[in-house]
């Protein structure tokens, strides 16, 4: 076990740090939306009534994207500032074409509640929804590949957590128990101490994560029993309301029914209850249908009850979710608490510092097979040797990863403040920069994997982070200052300049632990003259 746990966590930690940060990010994906969008701060519109809000974006689409396959509208909710609207385009139309990605083809704009205008002077950008398809869907490949690839590393990840259960012999006594300076000891301790202090959220998070793609990873149920039923497709129209009425369209044209009765149709069946989002396929066409979803609930599951319209003749077709089974109300559950909607503020703030332990739990994990794997290779290396192809391997990663995945997101958020709002394709250059600088990272962590390149890594994100809040000053007049001192300006705006500081006063910590370390090595070769550098190399190594 102690062997299977040791592999299962090696193998795929760089990946899981990426899955762990851009997660636990995902927590706060609305706020962070809202940072990168400082046109934004200062909007204190009044409320619109949703049938206003429907007719301005059926409106606005109509004459935007009037071929598109799908239409989508999200109305306003408690923790979003404007009103979404976006489609699918058609496969002929050069954006994604047959063979495009389902990324290519689909567009989307907030546009202003109240007018039915886009809100033009907003910057391009992807803002916390990067940071949230990131953890599942990666980039720069085909969504599927990049599913299997994460479905894969939490399957390690499950297997690396039941087995370090059971390689625990004092899981308990391990929780209250740190001893600094001690090496190798001490990282042990770090490792069973972040591992142990969230135990119940790692579990929950990999398996529920797993469950959100178990009709990816095991379709076969699903392929069984519909099999003269539709298949797969018939199975998801029938769980899933925001995947019905997806039929052929008939190709005669036919005007779409009004919306906001079908709205207030839907309200009026929900008692009253907001609508969340709308969904309008082969807009135009014969056989058009409408689906309203009802807005998330304070409620554990992530179920949303809907209704489904005939788009032309406005005719009621099916209701949905009203009275789920018990086998969808325990997706529903585990679903829901994967991404956590139901949260009040202070258990998001839970499940983000919960988060935040599982990034150090694997960071530290990594760490320690370098130090345990150094000590066997001491001899050898205090003999002239070089170290290992794998060990040099796992130190430049971990430092590429660890330290370099801090330098990349805060480079994120710099490059939204920094790059002209008129640039084209500006939301993918901000996502371009991310990469870009954590590859700089990686490959200068792989030609000097050694203790400088730690602190200069550290320090580097240390300065970024910390220079976030200092940015936000000069860029907008909503920031943390002004909110303090003067109660103006959005406070998630606020306390994203807090989080951000914090983060970076915490790597600056960091640093400077190193940098000590770094301090008390020189005296110490200084004063032991008679031992090479080379026979103490993996002592402050190890340290």
């Amino acid at each position: 076990m102690a062997w299977l746990h040791t592999w299962c966590g090696l193998l795929v930690c760089w990946v899981l740090l990426l899955v762990f940060a851009g997660g636990t990010a995902s927590y706060y994906k609305e706020e962070i939306s809202l940072w990168m969008m400082p046109e934004l701060h200062a909007t204190r519109s009044a409320p619109v009534p949703q049938a206003q809000a429907i007719e301005h974006a059926v409106a606005y689409l109509q004459q935007k994207a009037p071929r598109a396959e799908r239409w989508f509208i999200t109305l306003p909710a408690e923790r979003s500032v404007a009103m979404r609207v976006g489609w699918v385009a058609p496969a002929g139309d050069g954006t994604g074409g047959k063979g495009g990605s389902a990324r290519s083809r689909f567009k989307s704009e907030r546009i202003d509640a109240a007018t039915g205008q886009p809100l033009a002077q907003v910057r391009d950008t992807r803002g916390g929804e990067f940071l949230y398809r990131l953890h599942f869907d990666l980039h720069y490949m085909p969504v599927q590949w990049a599913r299997w690839i994460v479905s894969i590393c939490a399957l390690f990840m499950l297997v690396a957590i039941i087995s370090g259960v059971i390689t625990h012999k004092r899981i308990f006594k391990d929780f209250f128990t740190f001893r600094p300076h001690k090496g190798q000891r001490s990282w042990l301790d770090a490792h069973n101490a972040t591992a142990v202090l969230a135990l119940p959220f790692h579990l929950m998070i990999t398996y529920t994560g797993l469950v959100t793609l178990m009709f990816m990873i095991m379709p076969w149920g699903v392929q069984s029993a519909y099999r003269d039923k539709g298949g797969e497709t018939a199975f998801f129209e029938t769980v899933f309301p925001g995947t019905a009425g997806r039929v052929k369209p008939a190709g005669v044209a036919a005007p779409l029914t009004a919306l906001a009765p079908l709205a207030a149709q839907a309200q009026q069946h929900w008692q009253g209850a907001p609508l969340a989002v709308l969904v309008v396929n082969n807009p135009g066409d014969a056989k058009a249908t409408v689906v309203i979803t009802r807005q998330k609930m304070s409620t554990l599951s992530s179920l949303q009850p809907g209704l489904m319209y005939q788009g032309v003749t406005g005719e009621r077709l099916a209701a949905y979710g009203d009275d789920p089974s018990a086998t969808a109300v325990t997706r529903g559950a585990l679903y829901g608490l994967h991404l956590a909607h139901f949260a009040d503020p202070w258990l998001r703030a839970l499940f983000f510092l919960c988060g935040l332990s599982g990034y150090l739990m694997v960071a530290s994990g990594a760490v320690l097979w370098a130090v345990k794997t150094r000590q066997k290779e001491a001899k050898a290396i205090a003999g002239g040797a070089r170290a290992s192809f794998g060990l040099r391997l796992v130190e430049a990663l971990n430092i590429g990863a660890i330290a370099g995945l801090p330098i990349a997101l805060a480079s994120y958020f710099w490059a939204n403040r920094l790059l002209p709002l008129e640039l084209h394709q500006r939301a993918q250059m901000e996502i371009n920069l991310f990469f870009a600088a954590w590859a700089v990272a990686a490959v200068l962590a792989q030609v000097r994997p050694d203790l400088r390149m730690w602190r200069l890594q550290l320090g580097l994100g240390a300065a970024l982070f910390i220079g976030l809040p200092l940015l936000n000053v000069f860029t907008t007049q909503s920031h943390l200052g002004v909110t303090l001192l003067l109660g103006r300006g959005p406070w998630p705006v606020a306390a994203f300049d807090l989080t951000v500081l914090a983060l970076g006063i915490a790597l600056a910590m960091a640093e400077r632990v190193l940098a000590r370390r770094q301090r008390k090595r020189q005296d110490g070769l200084q004063a032991a003259p008679a031992k090479s550098r080379v026979e103490r190399d993996p002592v402050e190594e190890t340290a």
